[in-house]
């Protein structure tokens, strides 16, 4: 998939902002702060219904104005066009179409357009709870998988009611409880396995990547936990059913599933620099590009690396760009402050590229000379 024109109004700082794009690199240079990373989250917008950076879609929307609407006009692998429209007015419900027909839901649109984006926020993947790394399965496999995601919303779903009847005052019904705990063993059971395969095929990528890009310095792994892993989803909840009502939430399931990731033989949260906690952050996104092209609906991803080069020594950061100046990738957007890092990309790939200048959420091309 190939985003050929963006058409942005009163996005964050972005007023109105059209833009032709490259099939290949695009690279936006910029100050902090000017609206580098706004282009790249308007762009992801297009493929997840949602910010990357902020859930609340009406904080989205720039400050004195009382709507946003984005606009992305692609092409398919085949050379098919695509037009995929985002519109949201203040206190009200959000609008997305494909080629000018409305989706029925959200959730039918995830994956039309895969994406993969590498940003500096990912470090929260290492630092952060377990849900941010449940996050980071759930988003690659529901991309390829409808039945993962489906599955998901499920479970999901009755997990919150389930927890709303363990915080009520009066005794939950158990006929109530049987049948949610039942719907939550089924997909549980469905999620855990196409998370358990994933993981199995996705590590082999990950270290060969990070070993790349360390040059065989370092050692890294990461596992799947999870309570499926040690017994049968319904008995283990209806065995936690009375310790649950006291806490007043579910204390087993998939929804507390984790990844353990070390570096050596331990934890890289403790363990880690700067420089390897990133190397592992982009050697899992770019392991998650892999995946999802390999195993999704043959069409190549967009990749989008928002500063990605900051905290990196020098041979880190050529390994990198080797890495995605390759024939691998498909069409990519590169954030970063410092022009000579493009130009090491640029000067190692042969092919169609442009170069945008952002200052004040204003976007001018740069001409080539």
């Amino acid at each position: 998939m190939i985003l050929n024109h963006i058409s942005i109004l009163n996005f964050k700082n972005l007023e109105q902002v059209e833009l032709d794009f490259s099939k290949n690199i695009n690279c936006i240079i910029g100050h902090n702060g000017m609206g580098k990373t706004n282009i790249l989250d308007a762009i992801y917008y297009l493929s997840f219904c949602k910010s990357f950076f902020n859930s609340i879609d009406s904080q989205n929307i720039k400050h004195d104005r009382e709507f946003v609407v984005v606009q992305g006009f692609y092409s398919t692998d085949s050379g098919d066009p695509e037009v995929i429209y985002c519109g949201l007015k203040r206190k009200l419900k959000k609008q997305f179409k494909r080629n000018k027909k409305e989706y029925e839901r959200l959730s039918d649109h995830i994956g039309f357009i895969p994406l993969i984006m590498v940003s500096p926020s990912d470090s929260i993947l290492i630092s952060g709870g377990s849900d941010e790394r449940r996050r980071f399965m759930d988003l690659v496999i529901s991309q390829y998988d409808k039945g993962y995601l489906e599955a998901l919303m499920k479970y999901n779903k009755a997990l919150t009611q389930r927890n709303m009847l363990l915080k009520a005052d009066n005794m939950p019904d158990g006929d109530v409880m049987d049948i949610l705990e039942d719907v939550m063993s089924q997909t549980g059971k469905v999620i855990f396995e196409k998370r358990e395969k994933f993981i199995s095929e996705f590590i082999p990528v990950f270290q060969e990547i990070y070993s790349t890009i360390s040059q065989n310095k370092e050692k890294v792994s990461l596992e799947y936990e999870s309570h499926a892993k040690l017994s049968d989803l319904s008995l283990l909840l209806k065995e936690s059913r009375e310790k649950d009502r006291i806490m007043g939430f579910s204390l087993k399931g998939i929804h507390k599933d984790d990844l353990i990731m070390e570096l050596g033989d331990f934890p890289i949260k403790r363990e880690g620099s700067q420089g390897q906690n990133k190397t592992y952050l982009i050697a899992l996104k770019l392991a998650q590009f892999d995946f999802l092209k390999r195993t999704g609906s043959n069409t190549v991803p967009i990749l989008l690396l928002d500063d990605i080069f900051d905290k990196l020594d020098a041979t880190r950061v050529e390994q990198i760009v080797r890495l995605v100046s390759g024939d691998k990738f498909g069409q990519i957007f590169i954030t970063d402050t410092n022009r000579d890092h493009l130009d090491k990309i640029l000067s190692n790939n042969d092919d169609e590229y442009k170069i945008f200048f952002v200052e004040d959420g204003n976007i001018n091309e740069i001409t080539r000379g």
